[in-house]
């Protein structure tokens, strides 16, 4: 299977991801705070979540530490690191002052890091040179604010792919995706990674054409002769 892409499910509500997995083209399930809170899970019960994303097929799970500052965010890691095997979670840090110095602790550790909330260009850069997993800009929210956000990401993506290597590669994993138009201009730039709400991984994969298409198909197959 090409790794080179990651697809992820960005949910809290289990009824919805289940919906989506098992898939071969999802690598995995993020979550925030929000989210969390969308879907009424708390804090205690989001590990379990996690692991039934992983159990449902998920190669990887994202979840959000919950302190500002520095101690209180390595704390946090710890305490979500320690449900699961080396490599399944990546532990997502805002792109702050104290997150960035929190997010390059864990990565000397070999942890794998999401820096969250990353609304600039140079925040992407700082995450590609503290080596982390990846770096996530919300196009949504970007345009909400009146910013051409297709255009800042590609900007985005042109200084990550310059500071990245085949031994530490940082991928943009572009959150607040609201339409299947959006999807391919992210595509179109090149980014490594696209979280998508459930209701749009069914638009992008269930195309009605080749649904009728099938459907045709499989009445033609009923009437062939022996």
């Amino acid at each position: 299977m090409n790794e080179d892409f990651h697809l992820y499910l960005d949910s809290a509500d289990l009824a919805d991801l289940k919906t989506c997995l098992p898939h071969p083209v999802v690598h995995g399930v993020t979550t925030n705070p929000t989210l969390l809170q969308r879907a009424g899970v708390g804090r205690a019960a989001l590990p379990d979540l996690l692991k039934r994303c992983i159990d449902l097929g998920a190669r990887q799970v994202q979840a959000q530490v919950y302190s500002s500052d520095v101690d209180g965010m390595l704390e946090d890691a710890r305490a979500l690191l320690s449900h699961f095997d080396p490599g399944q979670l990546v532990v997502k840090i805002p792109a702050t002052r104290q997150g960035l110095d929190a997010g390059a602790r864990l990565i000397a550790q070999g942890v794998p890091v999401t820096f969250t909330a990353v609304y600039a260009p140079e925040q992407a850069h700082f995450a590609a040179q503290l080596g982390a997993a990846y770096a996530a800009p919300y196009l949504g929210r970007l345009e909400d604010a009146g910013i051409n956000g297709l255009a800042l990401i590609g900007q985005m993506q042109s200084l990550v792919a310059q500071r990245s290597s085949s031994a530490t590669r940082t991928r943009l994993l572009v959150a607040s995706i609201r339409s299947r138009e959006a999807y391919l201009s992210l595509l179109g730039l090149g980014v490594g990674a696209i979280t998508i709400p459930p209701r749009l991984f069914a638009e992008l994969l269930d195309h009605p054409a080749t649904l009728a298409a099938e459907r045709g198909f499989l009445a033609d197959a009923q009437a062939l002769i022996d």
